[in-house]
């Protein structure tokens, strides 16, 4: 799975101009399943993401995670991380999880998150989507369970 992870002061998703989730300081999560991604990388991707220290502490050092500030996420389905330019300037996005798949694997995330004790909201899968944030340092964190 693939997750981008941005520091934020607070967020919000909205659909058709009605706000449906939002967070306040925490973490705006864009999160997009592959293809050939189990349940164990979605509880990889959540446990990784709730310990990061991307948080300062009273020394203004990055020392602190989502856990140990008691901050909020925003959760959003985000396809397009799955995006392949290798072949000129239109992305293709075949290597992203089937929308069935992919779905499951989302909530299964939004579960795993809420498990680990944070205050988490989401966008309504497969929507067209706005989003809004006051981005944080800005601190932003790319994620790819392949990867750790």
């Amino acid at each position: 799975m693939k997750a981008v992870v941005q520091r934020v002061k607070n967020a919000n998703v909205s659909i058709s101009d009605q706000i449906v989730g939002k967070c306040e300081i925490g973490a705006l999560i864009l999160v997009c399943a592959m293809q050939n991604d189990t349940v164990s990388q979605a509880e990889k991707l959540a446990s990784k993401i709730t310990k990061i220290r991307i948080y300062q502490d009273e020394n203004h050092k990055m020392n602190h995670s989502l856990i140990n500030i008691n901050g909020s996420a925003l959760v959003i389905s985000q396809f397009t991380l799955a995006a392949d330019l290798k072949r000129g300037n239109r992305p293709g996005f075949s290597e992203a999880a089937k929308p069935e798949i992919a779905k499951y694997l989302y909530n299964h995330f939004v579960s795993c998150l809420k498990q680990h004790g944070i205050s988490t909201q989401t966008g309504k899968f497969g929507s067209e989507m706005e989003v809004s944030l006051i981005n944080d340092g800005p601190v932003t964190i790319c994620l790819d369970t392949d990867q750790f």
